[in-house]
């Protein structure tokens, strides 16, 4: 498997994609009524694709999972602030969620969904547009092997409790923070911005299936109707899909 998808709900898919997409350079793959999908290449065969999908209302309650955005770098400072300029002459608009007096700049996407542009951190080199995707959970140590095993990525340097990133040693950091509360339960509860894996050739989707289980992972019961993907939650409630090697699994 390898992490594939950076899933985003939106009540207008095309102007939250058509942003994240200017935002990050990504190139367009998928234009539907319902969805923008955006590729953003890591390194050599590596990507994300940012999945943007329409939803009749995005869950309010804190996001679990955002986007920090690089800014300043080492060699460069004063670049926070610049890339904070272009971000919102591309749409974004500052936002106070109560952080205070802190060293990143909050902003929020037009779909009002929060993320961060971050000051300069040495383990942000080699990153590219996306520094880092902070995931809540109650664990890290345990979460963060949950998806070791289910990505493929590694552990590496960063200021989380855990931090994972791809095996080149670039692209972003997937960091596992200390939950402030545990994730809302009940099948109404979804967080707004979640992960999905693909399976590559040779994956066996019922073997995979049954190591979820075992690891602390369990099925995702909802009412969307059929799927062409299996939808869990990790060990602390977090949403992520499994995708076949087809787009099907």
């Amino acid at each position: 498997m390898r992490l594939d998808n950076i899933g985003i709900d939106a009540a207008d898919p095309h102007a939250v994609g058509e942003f994240w997409e200017a935002a990050l350079g990504a190139t367009r793959l998928t234009t539907e009524p319902d969805l923008l999908e955006s590729r953003l290449v890591i390194d050599g065969d590596a990507s994300l694709d940012i999945c943007v999908v329409k939803v009749a209302e995005a869950d309010q309650e804190p996001l679990r999972l955002h986007l920090d955005l690089l800014g300043g770098t080492p060699g460069n400072p004063g670049g926070q602030a610049e890339a904070a300029t272009r971000l919102r002459a591309l749409g974004a608009h500052d936002l106070d969620i109560g952080q205070g007096e802190v060293p990143w700049t909050v902003l929020a996407d037009p779909g009002g969904t929060p993320f961060c542009v971050m000051e300069a951190r040495a383990a942000y080199v080699g990153t590219g547009p996306i520094a880092a995707l902070p995931l809540d959970v109650a664990d890290p140590d345990r979460d963060a092997e949950f998806w070791a095993w289910l990505t493929g990525w590694q552990d590496a340097p960063g200021i989380a409790p855990r931090t994972l990133r791809h095996p080149s040693g670039r692209g972003p950091l997937l960091e596992f923070c200390p939950e402030p509360a545990p994730k809302p339960a009940g099948p109404a509860a979804k967080n707004r911005i979640h992960l999905d894996v693909r399976l590559e050739e040779g994956d066996d989707v019922e073997e995979i299936h049954e190591q979820i289980l075992d690891l602390g992972g369990r099925v995702r019961e909802h009412d969307w109707g059929p799927l062409p993907w299996r939808v869990y939650l990790d060990p602390s409630g977090n949403e992520f899909c499994v995708l076949g090697g087809g787009g099907v699994a």
